[in-house]
């Protein structure tokens, strides 16, 4: 590679670099927090405590139903609840309000249950079901979900169908060699938002889980 190419493609990325590490430093980051139980390459099972989780339940296909999702859940956490809050992103998709803002946490989860998109933003730990923001779109509710064991793998890229299906499928064959069962339905979870590079973004797919008695 000739030198002016070379700087110039050395250029390219320290730029794409610096807006993913300035993205995330941006962000007040909060996760979901959970306690690895076992570790197996990109496998992991973990223990989760129990998440209050804003939810929209939406038909359509894969990315469809995950876009309309966003749009309606994104408008609770910029102030569209009985509070007027504006709730603060932590990872991946948050965000905050004149008043007080939320802070969201990661991940952003969808799954499908009986034929439909269940998308949800995790809430801030700060939150209980007695102090959160109701929200005044129908569409979006409110639920807690209990602490549970949650099968998890992790990887990069894009957030195809396909990358998603191929993580899936790695994850349900897993399931015979840990001796665990499925306790739920398969969920994707996005860490960052769509302006981080695919290439730094972390994903994963997870499904609660449940110990097979021997």
């Amino acid at each position: 590679m000739k030198p002016q190419y070379r700087n110039k493609t050395l250029f390219i990325v320290s730029i794409v670099l610096f807006m993913a590490l300035f993205q995330v430093k941006a962000m007040a980051i909060e996760e979901a927090p959970y306690t690895v139980v076992e570790e197996d390459g990109k496998f992991q099972l973990r223990q989760y405590a129990p998440q209050i989780v804003a939810e929209t339940i939406l038909e359509g296909d894969f990315d469809e139903a995950g876009n309309k999702a966003f749009r309606v859940l994104f408008d609770y956490i910029s102030g569209n609840n009985t509070m007027r809050e504006k709730i603060s992103m932590t990872a991946p998709v948050s965000q905050e309000s004149l008043s007080e803002k939320i802070p969201m946490t990661a991940p952003v989860n969808q799954e499908k249950i009986e034929g439909k998109w269940h998308i949800s933003f995790l809430m801030p730990a700060q939150y209980t079901m007695d102090n959160i923001p109701q929200p005044n779109d129908e569409r979006v509710l409110l639920r807690m979900i209990p602490a549970r064991l949650v099968a998890a793998v992790t990887y990069s890229g894009t957030w195809s169908r396909s990358r998603y299906e191929k993580n899936r499928v790695f994850l349900e064959n897993m399931l015979a060699e840990k001796a665990l069962k499925p306790a739920g339905e398969y969920i994707f979870a996005r860490y960052n938002s769509p302006f981080m590079p695919w290439f730094l973004r972390r994903n994963e797919v997870l499904l609660p889980v449940e110990r097979i008695q021997k």
